[in-house]
Formats: structure tokens, C-alpha cells, sequence
């Protein structure tokens, strides 16, 4: 298996999250796990205001890189926004949400790096 190359949409969606200050990042590398994705985005927002900043923000920064989403779900409500980009997802939660979901546990096999290493 390749190590992860960081690919440029990658990249700036993980610097859009850190822009809007995202919280408790994490990267799961999934590959050779499931040919759903190629990699997880994990962080959280401290509020429902918050999560939908964070999500926007990397919508529209992938956008003016000329990359649109394949799918959105959650947007509106802000409790768990998930960004589908097909070679990666990003999941932005509230922190009640993503102890509850716990899908850095349920991908427990995935390698894993903070945000700010990836």
C-alpha cells in the first residue's frame, strides 16, 4: 500500500478546516480497508454554527480549486456535516455526535495522523 500522498484537494481541505478552527482532527488513511474512499477527515465544531462554518468553508475553498463535492448530507442542521470529494469524506461533528458515532473506532484498523501532520 502507498503511503499517503496528500493530494492537493486533500491538503486544502484539511487547511480549510484549520482555518475555521477546527477542533481534535484526525486523517484515517483507508485504504486497502474499503473502496468506499481512500481517506476520512475527522474534526469537530463546538457548536452548530461552528460545524457549518467549518463545512462551508471547505466547500467553497474546494470550489474555487474547481472541485465540487459529490455529495453533501447535514449541511443545514449542523450536527454532523459530511462532505463526500470521492477520494476522500470529510465529517464534521459536534462532539457529543462524534462520541457517540465513534468512527475512528470503527475504522480502529485505519492508520491515523492529526490534522496538523497531515
Amino acid at each position: 500500500m502507498a503511503p499517503p500522498d496528500g493530494g492537493a484537494e486533500l491538503r486544502a481541505a484539511l487547511r480549510a478546516c484549520s482555518d475555521r478552527k477546527a477542533v481534535d482532527g484526525v486523517v484515517l488513511d483507508l485504504r486497502g480497508l474499503t473502496d468506499a474512499t481512500d481517506e476520512f477527515v475527522i474534526v469537530s465544531g463546538t457548536s452548530d454554527t461552528h460545524v457549518r462554518a467549518i463545512a462551508e468553508h471547505v466547500l467553497e475553498t474546494l470550489r474555487l480549486e474547481g472541485v465540487r463535492a459529490h455529495h453533501v448530507e447535514g449541511l443545514s442542521a449542523g450536527r454532523w456535516v459530511l462532505l463526500d470529494f470521492v477520494d476522500f469524506v470529510v465529517h464534521v461533528f459536534q462532539p457529543a455526535l462524534r462520541d457517540f458515532y465513534q468512527l475512528e473506532r470503527l475504522w480502529g484498523d485505519a492508520p491515523r495522523r492529526p490534522l496538523e501532520e497531515a
